[in-house]
Formats: C-alpha cells, sequence, structure tokens
C-alpha cells in the first residue's frame, strides 16, 4: 500500500533526495482514485472518513461515515452509473454543494467514468457551454431548496444538451419529476461490495474534466488522468505529511480542485478524516462563527484556505476553544500578503504554509516547506517530482532561455501532475509547449535557494505608459493599514498613459477610513512612484468567486464605467451617467454609456468634445444620448 514519506522536507535537496526512487514505484497498483480509497477501506475500515456537518455548526449535528461506509457509498454510485449508460469514455457532471453524496458521485463517476464537477453558480448559458462541451451524458444536481438555486437551473437546461441521457436528483423539497431519477434509490438497488464496470480505471486513463478560464465565454475542459490525482495526492499527503491522525476541515467547494484534492483524495489515500463545514462551506455565516469550535470538537489538525478567508477568520473570536491541535493552514489561489500572514499567525499562533498550484497541475504544484524556513510571500519549493522553473518566452510563446536566479519570467511546469491537455485541441496553443512544459501563465522568479515567487500574472500587469506594474506591490502597501481587510489594484483606463493604477479595499470590522485617507497612506507606503493608485475606492463588500478568491475581472469593469463616468463629467458637468460594462465576444470588453445631458445652445458641442476624450481612451464603447 502506497504510504506517504515522512522525511525532513526543508530544502531542495531533501525534495531531490525523495526522486530518488521513481514516481511510479511510490504509487500503490493498481493506480486509480477508486483503487485509493478501496486500500483504506481495506485498511481501516471502522476509522472515521467523512464527517458532515449540514449547519456549519457542530453544536447542530453531525453525520460520520466510515472507510467502510464510505468504499460502499461510492460503489454504489459507481454502479449506478453504470447501470446508466457511463463507460470509461463517458462522462458525469454534476452541480451539488458540498454534501456527503457529492464525494459519493466524484469518485462514483471516476470508478464508472469520467467527472466534470460543475460551478452550480454560473449562468444557465455557461453551464449549457460546459455540458456540451463534455459531452456529459448524466447530470447529476441538487434538488428544489427553499431558495431558489441549482434545480431552477436544471429545469430550464434539460432539454437543450443533445447528449444528455439521464438527469439525477440529490435531495429536494419535493417529489421527484417524471425526466429525473433519486440518487437515494438509484443507488439503494445496487451492490455494495463490487464495481460492477467491465473497464475499472487504470493509471493512464481520464479521471476527470475540470473547467477554467473564468466564468464567461467558451469553456475549456482540462483533461486529468487517474495518474495525475494519484502522483498529486501522494506528493501533497508528503508535503504536509498526512497521515491516519489527522483531520482535515473542508470550507472550500468540491467543484474545485483544491477541496477536491487537498481535502479530497489525498487524506482519503492516507486515511485521514475529512470534515464537511456545512453544503455551502465558507459562504456560509454559521461555519465561520462556529470555526474554532469546529476545530475544538474534531481536534483539526489542518485547514485549506485563500486569503479571504483567513481575513474573515481574524475577526472571529475564539472564545476560549482549544487550537493546538491545528498542525498548520494551506493558503493559496492567489497571493497572500506580507500583512495578512504575519498578521494571522501573531493571533493564532498557527503556521501558515502559502502554496500554488492550477487545475491543469491538477492542484498543488509547491508549498512553502514544512519543516523548514518559511519564506513569507514566497510559494515556496516545488513538490516531489513536480518539475518548475521561470522561463524567457518569445513573442511566439517559444522557450527563449531559462531565466537567471531572480529573473522575473514565466513559470513554467511539467511532470506526473501536469494534464493531458485541454479537451479541445485549440485551447492548447501557447499553453503545451515543445518538451511537455506547461505555460503556467504566470509570472514569477526562483531565488537562489530554490524558492518560487509570484510577481503577478500576465494579465493582471497594470501597464501604466510602457511600464509594467505589479498589482501585487500596491496590494501590499494598502494592507499595512491598520484599517484595511482586503485590498485589489486594477488598471483604470487613461488616455495619456494607457493605464493608471487603482485600488479597492474593504474595511476591517469596526474600522473606519476614507479613500483620501487611504491614498494618502498609499503615497508613503508605495517605494514605486509609478505604481501609487490615483484613485482608492472603498467598497462594503469585495466581489469574490466561488472559491472566495477576488473576481479582479469585477473591478477592472468597475475601473473602466468610473473612468468613463468621470470623462464625460469632466467636460459636461455633473450630469447623470449610467455606465454599463459587460463581456464582449469581439471587444473581450464593451462599454455601453447613457447619458443624460439638458438642453443648450451648446449640446452638440458639448457631445462632440466628449466623444473626442472617451474615443481616446483604450475602451471599447457605445454612446446613448439623452
Amino acid at each position: 500500500m502506497a504510504t506517504s514519506v515522512r522525511a525532513p522536507l526543508r530544502t531542495l535537496e531533501d525534495i531531490e533526495a525523495i526522486e530518488r526512487i521513481p514516481v511510479d514505484d511510490r504509487l500503490a497498483e493498481p493506480v486509480s482514485s477508486y483503487a485509493a480509497i478501496a486500500r483504506q477501506a481495506a485498511a481501516t475500515p471502522d476509522t472515521p472518513a467523512l464527517t458532515f456537518v449540514p449547519t456549519g455548526d457542530p453544536a447542530d449535528g453531525e453525520r460520520t461515515y466510515s472507510y467502510r461506509e464510505l468504499l460502499a457509498r461510492i460503489t454504489r454510485a459507481a454502479n449506478a452509473f453504470d447501470g446508466l449508460g457511463i463507460g470509461r469514455g463517458s462522462v458525469v457532471s454534476y452541480l451539488l454543494p458540498n454534501l456527503p453524496e457529492t464525494h459519493f458521485v466524484l469518485w462514483g463517476a471516476e470508478a464508472a467514468g469520467i467527472v466534470n464537477p460543475i460551478n452550480p453558480f454560473l449562468e444557465i448559458d455557461h453551464i449549457r457551454g460546459i455540458l456540451e462541451a463534455a459531452g456529459t451524458r448524466v447530470l447529476v444536481a441538487w434538488g428544489r431548496q427553499a431558495t431558489p438555486g441549482v434545480w431552477e437551473k436544471v429545469e430550464a437546461l434539460r432539454g437543450s444538451v443533445p447528449s444528455l441521457a439521464a438527469i439525477v436528483r440529490v435531495g429536494g423539497d419535493e417529489p421527484c419529476p417524471s425526466w429525473a431519477v433519486d440518487f437515494d434509490q438509484l443507488c439503494a438497488q445496487q451492490p455494495a461490495d463490487r464495481l460492477l464496470t467491465k473497464q475499472p480505471p487504470g493509471a493512464n486513463d481520464v479521471a476527470s474534466y475540470f473547467h477554467t478560464g473564468g466564468t464567461t465565454g467558451t469553456p475549456k475542459l482540462a483533461r486529468r488522468t487517474h495518474r495525475n490525482e494519484a502522483a498529486n495526492a501522494w506528493a501533497l499527503a508528503t508535503a504536509a505529511d498526512f497521515g491516519p491522525a489527522d483531520t482535515l476541515l473542508c470550507g472550500l467547494p468540491l467543484f474545485h480542485s483544491n477541496a477536491m484534492m487537498v481535502t479530497g483524495l489525498a487524506p482519503f489515500s492516507v486515511g485521514a478524516r475529512v470534515v464537511l463545514l456545512s453544503p455551502a462551506g465558507y459562504r456560509e455565516p454559521r461555519t465561520f462563527a462556529a470555526f474554532w469550535r469546529s476545530v475544538e470538537r474534531y481536534r483539526a489538525t489542518f485547514f485549506s484556505s485563500v486569503p479571504t478567508v483567513l481575513a474573515a477568520l481574524l475577526a472571529v473570536p475564539r472564545d476560549g476553544a482549544a487550537i493546538d491541535s491545528l498542525r498548520f493552514a494551506v493558503c493559496g489561489a492567489a497571493p497572500l500578503s506580507r500583512e495578512l500572514f504575519q498578521r494571522f499567525e501573531a493571533a493564532t499562533g498557527l503556521k501558515l504554509l502559502e502554496g500554488y498550484g492550477m487545475t491543469e497541475a491538477t492542484c498543488v504544484s509547491s508549498l512553502n516547506p514544512r519543516d523548514g524556513e518559511r519564506r513569507v510571500g514566497s510559494i515556496g519549493l516545488r513538490l516531489p517530482y513536480q518539475e518548475m522553473k521561470v522561463a524567457i518566452l518569445g513573442e511566439g510563446g517559444t522557450v527563449e532561455r531559462d531565466a537567471a536566479v531572480d529573473e522575473i519570467g514565466t513559470i513554467l511546469l511539467r511532470g506526473p501532475f501536469v494534464f493531458s491537455g485541454y479537451v479541445r485541441d485549440s485551447d492548447n496553443r501557447g499553453v503545451c509547449l515543445e518538451g511537455g512544459w506547461l505555460n503556467t501563465g504566470d509570472l514569477g522568479r526562483q531565488d537562489a535557494n530554490g524558492c518560487f515567487w509570484l510577481t503577478g500574472r500576465a494579465k493582471d500587469l497594470i501597464i501604466r505608459g510602457g511600464h509594467n506594474i505589479d498589482p501585487a506591490m500596491i496590494e501590499e502597501g494598502l494592507m499595512r493599514h491598520p484599517a484595511v481587510e482586503l485590498a485589489a489594484a486594477v488598471g483604470k483606463p487613461d488616455a495619456r498613459a494607457g493605464e493608471l493604477p487603482m485600488a479597492y479595499v474593504t474595511l476591517r470590522k469596526g474600522a473606519t477610513a476614507d479613500g483620501a485617507e487611504l491614498l494618502a497612506h498609499a503615497r508613503g507606503a508605495i517605494a514605486e512612484r509609478a505604481a501609487v493608485p490615483v484613485d482608492v475606492v472603498v467598497l462594503a463588500t469585495m466581489p469574490l468567486t466561488a472559491v472566495n478568491k477576488i473576481y479582479k475581472p469585477a473591478l477592472r469593469e468597475r475601473a473602466i464605467a468610473k473612468a468613463l463616468a468621470e470623462t464625460v463629467r469632466a467636460v459636461c458637468g455633473d450630469i447623470a451617467v449610467d455606465v454599463d460594462v459587460r463581456p464582449h465576444p469581439r471587444d473581450g470588453l464593451h462599454a455601453a454609456i447613457v447619458a443624460t445631458l439638458p438642453a443648450s445652445a451648446e449640446r452638440a458641442a458639448l457631445i462632440a468634445e466628449t466623444e473626442q476624450r472617451i474615443g481616446a481612451l483604450p475602451v471599447h464603447w457605445s454612446m446613448q444620448w439623452k
């Protein structure tokens, strides 16, 4: 049976020592997610594997499944999918929150065919596009609840996906309609002691499709194999030293690779316990309110998070809860500011491990060493068996040369975690490079000790008159203000410079500060003059993705709208201006401007001058005058 390696992980040399044994020799046969869970069920059948806290507060009750029960439920689900016509190359998609059934569906679908988790918060048209791109045969979805949500979307799209042969409903507040089948009833008819599929999964079979590339536009589906997932799970368990004594709290969504791997396959592969903190996870206020009590109740040793979650937890009183069981937390998905890092560790005494990963490389690629020096702001050392380097790319996206130490370039990945490409071949251009390297699109550098540092993402750079500005520099400066909880910097369109930096912030609970005060702070906190923002706007709430990552596209749209409204008013005075910025299939973003101008002898001249000034901005727009 494959187990993680309990060896010191301090330096790159320690990682290279682990790699003296080939990765395939580390993975027990057969190599699949189902086989990994089955091995644990055989070894520790009565050990708790999965606990579900329905409200997010353990005081309200919980349900626990042993490894024996987890495997039985997964096996029944796999056999149910087999009975619905799912084979090795066919797809089960799901629209589910964090439920025990989500794990049964996820790993059961991988055992029978290919699983395709979908973010249920997406718009109907985007969900339909993913279903069609995947060639979905079976769709599993959460039934109708008191609050409208997933099931209403299923009703709207069910007749418009040609490949869809069956819809399976999980839960729900009403009888199952005739055009769907109930998940529990379907599974109850299946054997729990054996797989019925004639083609059990193998290492090189496709295990999952994950959609990437945002919430609009044509979906890209990353194709990952069972070997990808098994190798990444092994490396994760080794890097974090997971074992049977560990309990992991899960608050990130199970339609995302992080929760699936870090609080899913990796701990299940080594006999650890996973606790699901409500269907909504970190989106449920009661999950946050009870978080430290949950740590005490389950003697949790680990949780995975993103910066916004850490910021929110700082505001949650511990009320004497014992949290000494926690060994550390992993933070990823977005750069963690030095200020938030230090503030969280000082307040909790908990060790933070900042890491880096992407769906196309299964999940985690690098992590600050658990035993060695944690360099604040670094994404750490590469995981064992994950090749990782910084390269200078030419205009065509080809590799010109490897970057020198501390030279900024594009981060490339290669190895057993890296996916086998997107489902649609055209999506692989510029991403899958010669030699098997994956272009992450992230900018970074590697220091002399082998640690990697993110310096931004190519599309996130603010380009002010040809000067490249890293948004993290602005965000770091603003986060040093005691009132600031979160900060995000984006480019604001400008006629002369192309873009000017501006920032949006949210404030800590009970704190007060306005844009002028924060702008004055930024002038003193940001050393690079060109990076000092021209505006700082205080928001009541920061736009977030479903995994609580700051959603910068929404902030860029706000910045465009602000620049356009200011341009109109600079010519016409304080008039009513409405700007609607939306994604556009040709322009990328398009701004529709509606301005109300009082009748006057100068109306024609004002319109002409305004449209001339707007035309100088690097924005696609249309104008309506009233």
